[in-house]
Protein backbone atom coordinates (compact mmCIF):
# COMPACT_ATOMS: atom_id res chain seq x y z
CA UNK A 1 0.00 0.00 0.00
CA UNK A 2 1.33 3.43 -0.91
CA UNK A 3 2.04 5.75 2.02
CA UNK A 4 0.26 8.83 0.65
CA UNK A 5 -3.44 9.45 0.03
CA UNK A 6 -3.24 9.69 -3.76
CA UNK A 7 -1.12 6.56 -3.90
CA UNK A 8 -3.67 4.73 -1.79
CA UNK A 9 -6.57 5.54 -4.13
CA UNK A 10 -4.66 4.68 -7.32
CA UNK A 11 -6.49 1.89 -9.20
CA UNK A 12 -8.98 1.42 -6.37
CA UNK A 13 -12.57 0.32 -6.97
CA UNK A 14 -14.99 2.25 -4.79
CA UNK A 15 -18.64 1.74 -3.90
CA UNK A 16 -20.44 4.88 -2.74
CA UNK A 17 -24.01 5.44 -1.58
CA UNK A 18 -25.51 8.92 -1.40
CA UNK A 19 -23.74 9.86 -4.62
CA UNK A 20 -26.39 12.35 -5.71
CA UNK A 21 -26.26 14.19 -2.39
CA UNK A 22 -24.32 17.37 -1.61
CA UNK A 23 -21.32 15.70 0.05
CA UNK A 24 -21.50 12.64 -2.22
CA UNK A 25 -21.00 14.66 -5.40
CA UNK A 26 -18.07 16.54 -3.86
CA UNK A 27 -16.36 13.27 -2.88
CA UNK A 28 -16.83 11.77 -6.34
CA UNK A 29 -15.53 14.91 -8.05
CA UNK A 30 -12.49 15.02 -5.78
CA UNK A 31 -11.66 11.35 -6.35
CA UNK A 32 -11.89 11.73 -10.12
CA UNK A 33 -9.97 15.00 -10.27
CA UNK A 34 -7.22 14.43 -7.70
CA UNK A 35 -6.64 10.67 -7.70
CA UNK A 36 -6.38 7.83 -10.20
CA UNK A 37 -9.26 5.69 -8.98
CA UNK A 38 -10.11 2.86 -11.32
CA UNK A 39 -13.90 2.80 -10.95
CA UNK A 40 -16.63 4.21 -8.74
CA UNK A 41 -19.85 2.24 -8.33
CA UNK A 42 -22.71 4.37 -7.05
CA UNK A 43 -26.02 3.17 -5.68
CA UNK A 44 -28.74 5.35 -7.21
CA UNK A 45 -32.51 5.04 -7.02
CA UNK A 46 -34.89 6.08 -9.76
CA UNK A 47 -36.59 9.36 -8.94
CA UNK A 48 -39.58 11.18 -10.43
CA UNK A 49 -39.52 9.15 -13.60
CA UNK A 50 -35.76 9.55 -14.13
CA UNK A 51 -33.88 6.27 -14.44
CA UNK A 52 -30.47 5.91 -12.84
CA UNK A 53 -28.53 6.44 -16.08
CA UNK A 54 -30.37 9.70 -16.72
CA UNK A 55 -29.73 10.96 -13.16
CA UNK A 56 -26.00 10.51 -13.65
CA UNK A 57 -26.06 11.82 -17.22
CA UNK A 58 -27.26 15.24 -16.05
CA UNK A 59 -24.01 15.51 -14.08
CA UNK A 60 -22.38 16.51 -17.37
CA UNK A 61 -24.09 19.89 -16.97
CA UNK A 62 -23.64 20.18 -13.19
CA UNK A 63 -21.30 23.08 -12.28
CA UNK A 64 -19.49 20.94 -9.68
CA UNK A 65 -17.98 18.84 -12.48
CA UNK A 66 -16.97 21.73 -14.79
CA UNK A 67 -13.33 21.88 -13.68
CA UNK A 68 -12.99 18.10 -13.77
CA UNK A 69 -14.44 17.73 -17.27
CA UNK A 70 -12.23 20.46 -18.69
CA UNK A 71 -9.11 18.53 -17.70
CA UNK A 72 -10.52 15.00 -17.95
CA UNK A 73 -13.43 14.98 -20.43
CA UNK A 74 -14.07 11.25 -20.01
CA UNK A 75 -13.78 11.16 -16.22
CA UNK A 76 -17.46 10.44 -15.54
CA UNK A 77 -17.22 7.27 -17.60
CA UNK A 78 -15.50 5.75 -14.58
CA UNK A 79 -18.71 6.21 -12.56
CA UNK A 80 -21.10 3.25 -12.86
CA UNK A 81 -24.61 3.54 -11.43
CA UNK A 82 -26.16 0.55 -9.71
CA UNK A 83 -29.91 0.48 -9.07
CA UNK A 84 -30.69 0.42 -5.38
CA UNK A 85 -32.84 1.91 -2.64
CA UNK A 86 -32.12 2.05 1.09
CA UNK A 87 -35.78 1.38 1.86
CA UNK A 88 -35.91 -1.88 -0.11
CA UNK A 89 -35.08 -5.41 1.12
CA UNK A 90 -31.39 -6.14 0.45
CA UNK A 91 -31.09 -2.47 -0.55
CA UNK A 92 -32.87 -3.22 -3.82
CA UNK A 93 -29.59 -4.35 -5.39
CA UNK A 94 -29.88 -7.18 -7.93
CA UNK A 95 -28.05 -10.46 -7.42
CA UNK A 96 -25.93 -9.73 -10.49
CA UNK A 97 -24.80 -6.36 -9.13
CA UNK A 98 -24.14 -7.83 -5.68
CA UNK A 99 -21.72 -10.30 -7.21
CA UNK A 100 -19.88 -7.52 -9.02
CA UNK A 101 -19.57 -5.51 -5.82
CA UNK A 102 -18.47 -8.53 -3.80
CA UNK A 103 -15.70 -9.41 -6.24
CA UNK A 104 -14.37 -5.95 -7.16
CA UNK A 105 -14.94 -3.33 -4.44
CA UNK A 106 -12.03 -2.30 -2.21
CA UNK A 107 -13.45 0.82 -0.52
CA UNK A 108 -17.01 1.49 0.66
CA UNK A 109 -18.37 4.94 1.49
CA UNK A 110 -21.86 4.70 2.94
CA UNK A 111 -23.28 8.22 2.84
CA UNK A 112 -26.93 7.64 1.87
CA UNK A 113 -29.34 9.04 4.44
CA UNK A 114 -32.48 11.07 4.91
CA UNK A 115 -31.55 14.33 6.64
CA UNK A 116 -35.10 15.57 7.20
CA UNK A 117 -35.58 16.31 10.91
CA UNK A 118 -39.34 15.70 10.64
CA UNK A 119 -39.11 12.36 8.82
CA UNK A 120 -41.57 9.75 10.18
CA UNK A 121 -39.72 7.28 12.37
CA UNK A 122 -40.40 4.25 10.16
CA UNK A 123 -38.87 6.03 7.15
CA UNK A 124 -35.81 7.39 8.98
CA UNK A 125 -35.23 4.02 10.64
CA UNK A 126 -35.33 2.17 7.31
CA UNK A 127 -33.00 4.55 5.49
CA UNK A 128 -30.58 5.58 8.24
CA UNK A 129 -30.42 2.48 10.45
CA UNK A 130 -31.62 -0.68 8.74
CA UNK A 131 -29.74 0.20 5.55
CA UNK A 132 -26.56 0.52 7.62
CA UNK A 133 -26.97 -3.08 8.77
CA UNK A 134 -27.64 -4.22 5.19
CA UNK A 135 -24.55 -2.37 3.96
CA UNK A 136 -22.39 -4.10 6.59
CA UNK A 137 -23.78 -7.46 5.51
CA UNK A 138 -22.96 -6.66 1.89
CA UNK A 139 -19.45 -5.48 2.84
CA UNK A 140 -18.75 -8.78 4.61
CA UNK A 141 -19.01 -10.48 1.20
CA UNK A 142 -16.47 -8.12 -0.40
CA UNK A 143 -13.30 -10.14 -0.85
CA UNK A 144 -10.95 -7.19 -1.51
CA UNK A 145 -12.30 -4.69 1.03
CA UNK A 146 -9.59 -2.59 2.72
CA UNK A 147 -11.66 0.29 4.18
CA UNK A 148 -15.29 1.12 4.94
CA UNK A 149 -16.43 4.65 5.88
CA UNK A 150 -19.79 5.24 7.49
CA UNK A 151 -20.85 8.88 7.13
CA UNK A 152 -22.71 9.84 10.28
CA UNK A 153 -23.19 13.32 11.76
CA UNK A 154 -21.51 15.25 14.56
CA UNK A 155 -25.00 15.56 16.09
CA UNK A 156 -25.69 11.83 16.28
CA UNK A 157 -25.37 12.07 20.06
CA UNK A 158 -26.82 15.55 20.49
CA UNK A 159 -28.46 14.58 23.75
CA UNK A 160 -25.05 15.74 25.01
CA UNK A 161 -23.44 19.13 24.45
CA UNK A 162 -19.85 17.90 24.75
CA UNK A 163 -19.33 14.93 22.47
CA UNK A 164 -16.21 12.81 22.28
CA UNK A 165 -15.06 10.60 19.41
CA UNK A 166 -16.55 7.49 20.96
CA UNK A 167 -19.74 5.42 20.96
CA UNK A 168 -22.61 6.30 23.30
CA UNK A 169 -24.89 3.23 23.44
CA UNK A 170 -26.07 4.31 26.91
CA UNK A 171 -27.98 7.25 25.38
CA UNK A 172 -30.39 4.91 23.60
CA UNK A 173 -33.61 3.79 25.27
CA UNK A 174 -32.91 0.35 23.83
CA UNK A 175 -30.31 -1.10 21.46
CA UNK A 176 -30.42 -1.01 17.69
CA UNK A 177 -31.06 -4.75 17.39
CA UNK A 178 -34.24 -4.46 19.48
CA UNK A 179 -35.54 -1.42 17.62
CA UNK A 180 -34.93 -3.04 14.23
CA UNK A 181 -36.57 -6.25 15.39
CA UNK A 182 -39.56 -4.24 16.61
CA UNK A 183 -39.86 -2.52 13.24
CA UNK A 184 -40.30 -5.92 11.61
CA UNK A 185 -43.12 -6.88 13.97
CA UNK A 186 -45.38 -3.83 13.97
CA UNK A 187 -46.95 -1.64 11.31
CA UNK A 188 -45.46 1.68 10.25
CA UNK A 189 -48.28 3.52 12.01
CA UNK A 190 -47.72 1.70 15.29
CA UNK A 191 -43.96 2.27 15.10
CA UNK A 192 -44.47 5.99 14.47
CA UNK A 193 -46.82 6.10 17.45
CA UNK A 194 -44.04 4.68 19.61
CA UNK A 195 -41.59 7.40 18.56
CA UNK A 196 -41.66 9.49 21.78
CA UNK A 197 -40.87 6.47 23.95
CA UNK A 198 -38.16 5.14 21.63
CA UNK A 199 -36.56 8.47 20.74
CA UNK A 200 -36.28 9.59 24.33
CA UNK A 201 -34.24 12.80 24.68
CA UNK A 202 -33.02 12.92 21.07
CA UNK A 203 -34.31 16.11 19.39
CA UNK A 204 -35.61 14.47 16.20
CA UNK A 205 -35.80 11.22 14.24
CA UNK A 206 -32.72 12.12 12.19
CA UNK A 207 -30.28 12.31 15.09
CA UNK A 208 -31.95 9.33 16.79
CA UNK A 209 -31.72 6.99 13.80
CA UNK A 210 -28.13 8.10 13.09
CA UNK A 211 -27.27 7.20 16.70
CA UNK A 212 -28.91 3.82 16.15
CA UNK A 213 -26.84 3.38 12.99
CA UNK A 214 -23.63 3.93 14.97
CA UNK A 215 -24.86 1.34 17.45
CA UNK A 216 -25.31 -1.10 14.54
CA UNK A 217 -21.69 -0.55 13.54
CA UNK A 218 -20.45 -0.97 17.10
CA UNK A 219 -22.24 -4.30 17.48
CA UNK A 220 -22.20 -5.77 13.97
CA UNK A 221 -19.13 -4.52 12.08
CA UNK A 222 -17.06 -7.40 13.41
CA UNK A 223 -13.72 -7.69 11.62
CA UNK A 224 -14.57 -5.18 8.89
CA UNK A 225 -12.09 -2.26 8.51
CA UNK A 226 -14.69 0.33 9.49
CA UNK A 227 -14.48 3.94 10.62
CA UNK A 228 -17.16 6.55 11.30
CA UNK A 229 -17.04 10.10 9.96
CA UNK A 230 -19.05 12.75 11.83
CA UNK A 231 -19.19 16.11 10.01
CA UNK A 232 -21.09 19.03 11.54
CA UNK A 233 -23.34 21.41 9.57
CA UNK A 234 -22.01 21.56 6.00
CA UNK A 235 -21.65 24.81 4.05
CA UNK A 236 -20.82 25.69 0.40
CA UNK A 237 -17.34 24.98 -0.93
CA UNK A 238 -14.52 27.26 0.12
CA UNK A 239 -11.75 26.55 -2.39
CA UNK A 240 -12.42 23.65 -4.74
CA UNK A 241 -13.38 22.77 -7.34
CA UNK A 242 -15.42 25.99 -7.48
CA UNK A 243 -15.59 28.78 -4.94
CA UNK A 244 -18.92 28.96 -3.11
CA UNK A 245 -20.63 26.08 -4.92
CA UNK A 246 -23.86 24.78 -3.38
CA UNK A 247 -26.88 22.98 -4.80
CA UNK A 248 -29.38 23.03 -1.92
CA UNK A 249 -30.83 25.13 0.89
CA UNK A 250 -29.17 23.06 3.61
CA UNK A 251 -28.52 24.54 7.07
CA UNK A 252 -27.41 28.16 7.63
CA UNK A 253 -27.13 28.90 3.92
CA UNK A 254 -30.87 28.26 3.60
CA UNK A 255 -31.49 31.03 6.13
CA UNK A 256 -29.15 33.40 4.31
CA UNK A 257 -30.83 32.68 0.98
CA UNK A 258 -34.26 33.39 2.46
CA UNK A 259 -33.02 36.73 3.80
CA UNK A 260 -31.30 37.61 0.50
CA UNK A 261 -34.45 36.76 -1.43
CA UNK A 262 -36.45 39.15 0.76
CA UNK A 263 -38.71 36.38 2.06
CA UNK A 264 -37.29 35.58 5.50
CA UNK A 265 -37.72 38.66 7.70
CA UNK A 266 -38.12 37.11 11.17
CA UNK A 267 -36.14 34.38 12.82
CA UNK A 268 -35.61 33.11 16.35
CA UNK A 269 -32.09 32.12 17.40
CA UNK A 270 -29.73 32.75 20.28
CA UNK A 271 -27.17 35.16 18.86
CA UNK A 272 -24.64 34.21 21.56
CA UNK A 273 -24.61 30.51 20.67
CA UNK A 274 -21.54 29.12 18.89
CA UNK A 275 -22.14 27.15 15.70
CA UNK A 276 -19.90 24.43 14.30
CA UNK A 277 -19.85 24.88 10.52
CA UNK A 278 -17.61 23.31 7.85
CA UNK A 279 -17.23 23.85 4.08
CA UNK A 280 -18.25 20.81 2.05
CA UNK A 281 -14.88 20.55 0.25
CA UNK A 282 -13.10 20.39 3.61
CA UNK A 283 -15.56 17.73 4.77
CA UNK A 284 -14.96 15.66 1.64
CA UNK A 285 -11.19 15.87 2.08
CA UNK A 286 -11.39 14.87 5.74
CA UNK A 287 -13.58 11.89 4.85
CA UNK A 288 -11.22 10.68 2.13
CA UNK A 289 -8.24 11.07 4.46
CA UNK A 290 -9.97 9.05 7.19
CA UNK A 291 -10.48 6.18 4.73
CA UNK A 292 -6.75 6.20 3.96
CA UNK A 293 -5.95 6.09 7.68
CA UNK A 294 -8.49 3.32 8.29
CA UNK A 295 -6.78 1.11 5.71
CA UNK A 296 -3.38 1.90 7.27
CA UNK A 297 -4.60 1.04 10.76
CA UNK A 298 -6.04 -2.27 9.59
CA UNK A 299 -2.82 -3.19 7.84
CA UNK A 300 -0.91 -2.64 11.09
CA UNK A 301 -3.43 -4.59 13.16
CA UNK A 302 -2.89 -8.10 14.44
CA UNK A 303 -3.90 -10.30 11.48
CA UNK A 304 -4.84 -13.13 13.84
CA UNK A 305 -7.40 -11.02 15.66
CA UNK A 306 -8.64 -8.09 13.55
CA UNK A 307 -11.49 -7.52 15.99
CA UNK A 308 -8.88 -5.98 18.31
CA UNK A 309 -9.20 -2.80 16.22
CA UNK A 310 -12.51 -1.11 17.13
CA UNK A 311 -14.08 1.27 14.60
CA UNK A 312 -12.39 4.66 14.93
CA UNK A 313 -14.51 7.79 14.94
CA UNK A 314 -13.47 11.01 13.19
CA UNK A 315 -15.45 14.08 14.21
CA UNK A 316 -15.18 17.09 11.93
CA UNK A 317 -16.34 20.49 13.12
CA UNK A 318 -15.03 24.03 13.45
CA UNK A 319 -12.81 23.14 16.41
CA UNK A 320 -11.65 26.34 18.12
CA UNK A 321 -12.83 28.37 15.14
CA UNK A 322 -16.56 28.23 15.84
CA UNK A 323 -18.72 31.16 14.81
CA UNK A 324 -21.36 32.89 16.90
CA UNK A 325 -24.82 32.94 15.34
CA UNK A 326 -24.71 36.73 15.54
CA UNK A 327 -21.51 36.87 13.53
CA UNK A 328 -22.58 34.79 10.55
CA UNK A 329 -25.89 36.67 10.32
CA UNK A 330 -24.06 40.00 10.53
CA UNK A 331 -21.56 38.80 7.90
CA UNK A 332 -24.45 37.83 5.68
CA UNK A 333 -26.39 41.07 6.08
CA UNK A 334 -23.32 43.14 5.26
CA UNK A 335 -22.53 41.08 2.19
CA UNK A 336 -26.12 41.11 0.94
CA UNK A 337 -25.74 44.87 0.54
CA UNK A 338 -22.56 44.34 -1.48
CA UNK A 339 -23.70 41.28 -3.43
CA UNK A 340 -27.53 41.48 -3.77
CA UNK A 341 -29.68 39.14 -5.85
CA UNK A 342 -31.63 40.09 -8.94
CA UNK A 343 -34.66 37.99 -8.04
CA UNK A 344 -35.31 39.45 -4.57
CA UNK A 345 -38.93 40.33 -3.86
CA UNK A 346 -38.09 42.88 -1.14
CA UNK A 347 -34.95 44.34 0.42
CA UNK A 348 -33.06 41.94 2.73
CA UNK A 349 -33.82 42.44 6.42
CA UNK A 350 -34.18 40.19 9.42
CA UNK A 351 -35.47 40.63 12.95
CA UNK A 352 -34.42 38.13 15.58
CA UNK A 353 -37.18 37.54 18.14
CA UNK A 354 -36.38 35.13 20.98
CA UNK A 355 -39.77 35.06 22.71
CA UNK A 356 -41.99 32.36 21.09
CA UNK A 357 -45.10 34.51 21.61
CA UNK A 358 -43.54 37.64 20.16
CA UNK A 359 -42.00 35.60 17.34
CA UNK A 360 -45.44 34.29 16.32
CA UNK A 361 -46.91 37.79 16.46
CA UNK A 362 -44.06 39.37 14.50
CA UNK A 363 -44.10 36.55 11.93
CA UNK A 364 -47.83 37.13 11.43
CA UNK A 365 -47.32 40.77 10.46
CA UNK A 366 -44.05 40.38 8.52
CA UNK A 367 -44.60 36.97 6.93
CA UNK A 368 -48.21 35.83 6.88
CA UNK A 369 -49.99 39.09 5.98
CA UNK A 370 -47.52 40.05 3.22
CA UNK A 371 -47.65 36.42 2.06
CA UNK A 372 -51.39 36.57 1.53
CA UNK A 373 -51.08 39.88 -0.32
CA UNK A 374 -48.35 38.46 -2.54
CA UNK A 375 -50.35 35.28 -3.26
CA UNK A 376 -53.45 37.31 -4.13
CA UNK A 377 -51.33 39.18 -6.65
CA UNK A 378 -50.15 35.90 -8.11
CA UNK A 379 -53.73 34.62 -8.41
CA UNK A 380 -54.85 37.82 -10.14
CA UNK A 381 -52.01 37.45 -12.64
CA UNK A 382 -52.98 33.84 -13.35
CA UNK A 383 -50.09 32.28 -11.46
CA UNK A 384 -50.11 29.68 -8.71
CA UNK A 385 -49.87 31.14 -5.18
CA UNK A 386 -46.74 30.02 -3.36
CA UNK A 387 -45.62 32.33 -0.56
CA UNK A 388 -47.94 31.15 2.23
CA UNK A 389 -46.91 27.56 1.55
CA UNK A 390 -43.27 28.65 1.65
CA UNK A 391 -43.77 30.46 4.96
CA UNK A 392 -45.31 27.34 6.46
CA UNK A 393 -42.16 25.43 5.56
CA UNK A 394 -39.91 28.23 6.87
CA UNK A 395 -41.69 28.37 10.22
CA UNK A 396 -41.56 24.58 10.59
CA UNK A 397 -37.82 24.57 9.85
CA UNK A 398 -37.14 27.36 12.36
CA UNK A 399 -39.01 25.33 14.98
CA UNK A 400 -37.12 22.12 14.10
CA UNK A 401 -33.76 23.91 14.19
CA UNK A 402 -34.41 25.68 17.50
CA UNK A 403 -32.63 22.97 19.53
CA UNK A 404 -29.45 23.54 17.50
CA UNK A 405 -29.63 27.33 17.25
CA UNK A 406 -30.11 27.74 21.01
CA UNK A 407 -27.42 25.32 22.22
CA UNK A 408 -23.66 25.23 21.71
CA UNK A 409 -22.17 21.81 20.93
CA UNK A 410 -18.50 21.07 21.50
CA UNK A 411 -16.97 18.22 19.50
CA UNK A 412 -13.76 16.52 20.49
CA UNK A 413 -11.60 16.19 17.34
CA UNK A 414 -8.54 14.42 18.71
CA UNK A 415 -8.56 11.62 16.12
CA UNK A 416 -9.21 14.04 13.26
CA UNK A 417 -6.38 16.33 14.37
CA UNK A 418 -4.02 13.36 14.69
CA UNK A 419 -5.10 12.28 11.21
CA UNK A 420 -4.11 15.63 9.74
CA UNK A 421 -0.70 15.36 11.40
CA UNK A 422 -0.17 12.03 9.62
CA UNK A 423 -0.54 13.66 6.20
CA UNK A 424 2.50 15.05 4.41
CA UNK A 425 2.79 18.82 4.02
CA UNK A 426 2.32 18.49 0.26
CA UNK A 427 -0.91 16.53 0.60
CA UNK A 428 -2.29 18.83 3.28
CA UNK A 429 -2.70 21.44 0.55
CA UNK A 430 -4.32 18.95 -1.83
CA UNK A 431 -6.62 17.49 0.84
CA UNK A 432 -7.15 20.60 2.95
CA UNK A 433 -9.35 20.44 6.03
CA UNK A 434 -7.64 22.68 8.57
CA UNK A 435 -10.56 24.52 10.16
CA UNK A 436 -8.37 26.39 12.63
CA UNK A 437 -6.86 28.54 9.87
CA UNK A 438 -10.10 29.22 7.98
CA UNK A 439 -10.85 32.95 7.62
CA UNK A 440 -14.60 33.33 8.12
CA UNK A 441 -14.74 36.85 6.70
CA UNK A 442 -13.19 35.66 3.45
CA UNK A 443 -15.30 32.51 3.50
CA UNK A 444 -18.66 34.31 3.71
CA UNK A 445 -17.71 36.55 0.79
CA UNK A 446 -17.13 33.46 -1.34
CA UNK A 447 -20.26 31.71 -0.04
CA UNK A 448 -22.45 34.76 -0.72
CA UNK A 449 -21.22 34.97 -4.31
CA UNK A 450 -21.79 31.26 -4.72
CA UNK A 451 -25.29 31.47 -3.26
CA UNK A 452 -26.12 34.26 -5.69
CA UNK A 453 -24.79 32.31 -8.66
CA UNK A 454 -25.74 28.69 -7.94
CA UNK A 455 -28.96 29.10 -5.98
CA UNK A 456 -30.16 32.47 -7.27
CA UNK A 457 -29.07 31.65 -10.84
CA UNK A 458 -27.71 35.19 -11.28
CA UNK A 459 -24.85 35.46 -13.78
CA UNK A 460 -21.47 36.39 -12.38
CA UNK A 461 -21.17 39.62 -14.36
CA UNK A 462 -20.71 43.29 -13.53
CA UNK A 463 -23.93 44.12 -15.38
CA UNK A 464 -25.93 41.65 -13.32
CA UNK A 465 -24.51 42.97 -10.04
CA UNK A 466 -25.16 46.58 -11.06
CA UNK A 467 -28.75 45.72 -11.94
CA UNK A 468 -29.23 43.97 -8.58
CA UNK A 469 -27.84 46.97 -6.66
CA UNK A 470 -30.22 49.26 -8.52
CA UNK A 471 -33.13 46.97 -7.59
CA UNK A 472 -31.98 46.91 -3.97
CA UNK A 473 -31.92 50.73 -3.86
CA UNK A 474 -35.51 50.85 -5.16
CA UNK A 475 -36.70 48.32 -2.58
CA UNK A 476 -34.96 50.21 0.23
CA UNK A 477 -36.63 53.43 -0.89
CA UNK A 478 -40.02 51.70 -1.05
CA UNK A 479 -39.41 50.17 2.39
CA UNK A 480 -38.56 53.58 3.87
CA UNK A 481 -41.72 55.08 2.36
CA UNK A 482 -43.83 52.18 3.67
CA UNK A 483 -42.42 52.52 7.17
CA UNK A 484 -43.04 56.29 7.10
CA UNK A 485 -46.66 55.80 6.00
CA UNK A 486 -47.29 53.10 8.61
CA UNK A 487 -45.72 55.25 11.31
CA UNK A 488 -47.95 58.18 10.28
CA UNK A 489 -51.07 55.96 10.35
CA UNK A 490 -50.10 54.52 13.74
CA UNK A 491 -49.45 58.02 15.09
CA UNK A 492 -52.77 59.28 13.74
CA UNK A 493 -54.69 56.38 15.27
CA UNK A 494 -52.91 56.84 18.59
CA UNK A 495 -53.68 60.56 18.61
CA UNK A 496 -57.32 59.88 17.73
CA UNK A 497 -57.52 57.40 20.61
CA UNK A 498 -55.98 59.88 23.05
CA UNK A 499 -58.47 62.58 22.02
CA UNK A 500 -61.36 60.28 22.97
CA UNK A 501 -60.20 60.32 26.57
CA UNK A 502 -59.41 64.04 26.77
Amino acid sequence: MDCDIRGFYKDKVIFLTGATGFLGKVIIEKLLRSTDVKEIYTMVRSKRGQNIQHRLKIWQADPIFEVLLRSKPDALQRVHPIAGDCREPDLGISEHDRKILASEVQVVIHGAATVRFSEPLHVALAINTRATRLMLQLAKDMKKLVAYLHVSTAYSNSVLFRIEEKFYPELLTCGSEKVLALSELVSDQVLDGMEPALRGDFPNTYTYTKALAEDVILKEAGSLPVSIFRPSFILPTYKEPLVGWIDNLYGPIGMMFGIAFGVLRVTSIDRKVLSSLVPVDYAGNAGLASIWQTAKDRKLANPRNPDDVPPKIYAFGSGNNMLRNAHYIDYGMKLLDEIPMNKMIWCPMVFNVRSPTMYSLTAFFLHILPGYVFDIGLRLSGKKPSLIKLYKTIHENISLMRYFTENTFYFDMKSTNQLRNQISMEERTKFEFDMESLNWNDYWKQASRGMRMYLGKDPNTTESLTQAKRLLWKFKLANDILITVLAYIAGYLLWSLIKLFL
